[in-house]
């Protein structure tokens, strides 16, 4: 069963209350990505998620997993079976996808990493949780009401805990991460598309540092 009562699910859900904050990034070209990982670990944000949105990206993961062992990398909007395959076979340790389904509930069983389905309601949340899953993503965060629909879960929903994701900054990172049933949350802006492209190390690494120091308020 996938979830956090699988001991890796369990294991990533400790990690991800440590560090806070996860790199959300989608990458053009994979001989960046070591590089990138590096900068992000370096900076205090060892949990990464490579978004599969760009052909780059199962090789960015794989380049990670081979080359930068302090970095914890996972793939991201994984939209059926065969990706989340692919990507556990590339190196992913946890996988994540914007929404959930009953294909992925049951592909997920077999990829012994942990998965984060989003959810955005309360009733794909109480489907995630039938199948043991109680760490789960809330996409599109603040689209969907933000920090105003996790307290309103909070009571109804206990035993469920959330990274947010979808419009998460620097500025409102720390209002997520007060609330009680939020482990994490993830985001972009720490990995700007401009410097990503312009392989700015130094812009992102302040900015990672500066994310990270929300992390530890």
């Amino acid at each position: 069963m996938s979830g956090i009562t699988n001991p890796t699910a369990r294991q990533f859900a400790d990690l991800a209350r440590r560090v806070k904050i996860i790199p959300v990034v989608t990458i053009e070209n994979a001989s960046d990505a070591v590089a990138l990982a590096r900068t992000l670990v370096d900076a205090g944000l060892p949990v990464i998620e490579i978004t599969l949105r760009t052909q780059a990206g199962l090789d960015a993961i794989r380049a990670i997993a081979t080359e930068v062992p302090d970095a914890h990398v996972g793939a991201g909007t994984v939209r059926n079976a065969g990706q989340g395959k692919d990507a556990v076979e590339a190196g992913a340790k946890f996988v994540v996808s914007p929404g959930v389904t009953g294909a992925l509930l049951d592909a997920a069983a077999d990829w012994a990493v942990p998965y984060l389905p989003g959810a955005a309601t309360a009733s794909e949340m109480m489907r995630a949780a039938d199948r043991g899953i109680t760490l789960m993503k809330l996409f599109p965060a603040e689209s969907v009401g933000g920090v105003d629909l996790l307290k309103s879960l909070a009571a109804p929903l206990p035993d469920l805990q959330f990274c947010p994701t979808g419009g998460i900054t620097q500025d409102n990172a720390a209002r997520y991460l007060a609330l009680p049933n939020v482990a994490c949350v993830g985001g972009s802006w720490m990995v700007p598309t401009a410097a990503l492209a312009a392989r700015d190390w130094q812009q992102i690494g302040r900015l990672a540092a500066a994310a990270k120091n929300v992390a530890t308020r």
